[in-house]
């Protein structure tokens, strides 16, 4: 059952910023809805209401919209026209395809004196002999009907012809009231049998076999501790099952029904078992997806790209450090990204999938530096190498505090030119 509520219309009212008590229109059409509520008390300003292709059994709870001046409830379950005396600003009313049999309550619209257009199609009432002359004659505010201008000679003689008309539709409204009511009995008890079908099929043994019994029925090997079968045993009621759905599914929509309110409803509670039903079956079906091995057992990064991100590698001998270009998406936000650069390997986290790429070379994840382009999105990653440094252009070993090394650190000094100035030096 479809409800209005709060979040509902903040969502339906994105035009006016989410802000619903200053609402001047509002779309809720197609939403399941059953029972019109809290509008007028969130929306006071509304002026036009669309409710059309709900369940709506009852116009009820629009009557303090003094602004209202368009209210479109077609293909709903509306039986009679009330509660709208409120409305001082309705113009228009749209009924279309509903259940109106009471064709003199359209008199409680006698003091919206403002309306001037309404649509009846597609009622049981607009098949009533004299319906058209009878709308006309009661809303003498009215200037179209059911979309045909009214003309003032169509008029002159409705009112003429009036106390005529308004006998016979007495006469048809009652017989229709009559044919309502066995409807709604018909309707009552087939709904109470399925109900009892329903609870037989639910009991144990329905299907000729006690729960206890089923143990009986299974070949040995099925009762050993492998279970063997039991899968096999498993997938047959499953598919049992789907099989006695779609026949049932079938039976229903091939079962001939009057178009009632009672049919639409049960026709929307179908729709929803189905879907429960589905959700269930994929919910079963549903494999869970086992997390990303990023690292081995043994240590060893792997290289992953769940993202699915183009990326360029580049290793900037100049200033040594190796220089990670990713594709980032251009209108992600940078709070989605997250950079983790290790020694060996650098690891990003965009949107929680991870992108993770082992490095040629042993890196300084204390000395990396994380740059985002403005104008591309792409992420521009650099880590300066581990062992090399720069001095002014030349590559020159790292010294290391050894015996065995000291005399090749002087000699590396020796070999820079002494015009190179010494804040160059990197050491």
């Amino acid at each position: 059952m479809g409800r209005i509520t709060e979040d509902l219309i903040r969502r339906n009212a994105e035009h006016n910023e989410c802000v619903i008590f200053s609402l001047e229109e509002l779309s809720l059409h197609q939403q399941e809805i059953e029972k019109l509520e809290h509008i007028d008390k969130w929306c006071r300003e509304l002026k036009i209401l669309y409710l059309q292709n709900n369940l709506i059994g009852k116009i009820e709870n629009v009557s303090k919209l003094k602004k209202l001046e368009y209210l479109n409830l077609a293909l709903n379950n509306i039986e009679k026209i009330e509660n709208l005396e409120g409305c001082e600003g309705l113009t228009k009313l749209d009924l279309t395809v509903n259940f109106i049999g009471e064709l003199s309550s359209i008199k409680t619209l006698q003091h919206n004196i403002h309306l001037k257009e309404i649509f009846l199609m597609g009622n049981p009432c607009a098949d009533f002999e004299g319906y058209r002359p009878f709308v006309v004659a009661t809303l003498q505010q009215l200037k179209w009907l059911d979309g045909k201008e009214i003309e003032r000679s169509e008029r002159i003689q409705a009112l003429q012809n009036f106390p005529v008309i308004e006998r016979q539709i007495r006469e048809q409204e009652k017989a229709y009231c009559l044919r309502r009511a066995k409807d709604k009995e018909e309707a009552q008890r087939k709904l109470q049998e399925e109900q009892e079908n329903r609870e037989k099929k639910s009991r144990p043994g329905f299907d000729g076999r006690w729960y206890t019994d089923i143990a009986a029925t299974l070949p040995s090997s099925v009762e050993s501790k492998d279970h063997p079968q039991a899968p096999e045993i498993q997938e047959g009621e499953y598919t049992k099952k789907k099989l006695d759905d779609c026949e049932d599914d079938l039976e229903f929509w091939n079962k001939p029904s009057l178009f009632t309110p009672e049919s639409r409803l049960e026709t929307l509670r179908h729709i929803e078992k189905q879907r429960e039903d589905q959700e269930k079956l994929s919910g079963k079906k549903k494999k869970v997806k086992l997390p990303r091995t990023l690292i081995t057992e043994d240590g060893k990064a792997l290289n992953v790209n769940e993202p699915k991100l183009d990326f360029s590698l580049k290793d900037d001998e100049k200033r040594n450090q190796i220089i990670l270009d990713l594709a980032v998406y251009r209108y992600m936000d940078t709070s989605l990204i997250d950079v983790d650069v290790q020694p060996t390997y650098v690891r990003v986290m965009v949107k929680g999938k991870p992108f993770q790429l082992v490095l040629p070379a042993e890196v300084k994840p204390d000395s990396s530096s994380v740059k985002r382009s403005q104008t591309t999105g792409h992420l521009l990653i650099c880590m300066p190498k581990v062992g090399e440094v720069i001095t002014g252009g030349q590559r020159a070993s790292k010294p290391v505090k050894s015996t065995s090394d000291s005399s090749m650190e002087q000699t590396n000094k020796r070999t820079l030119p002494d015009s190179i100035p010494k804040w160059l030096y990197r050491f």
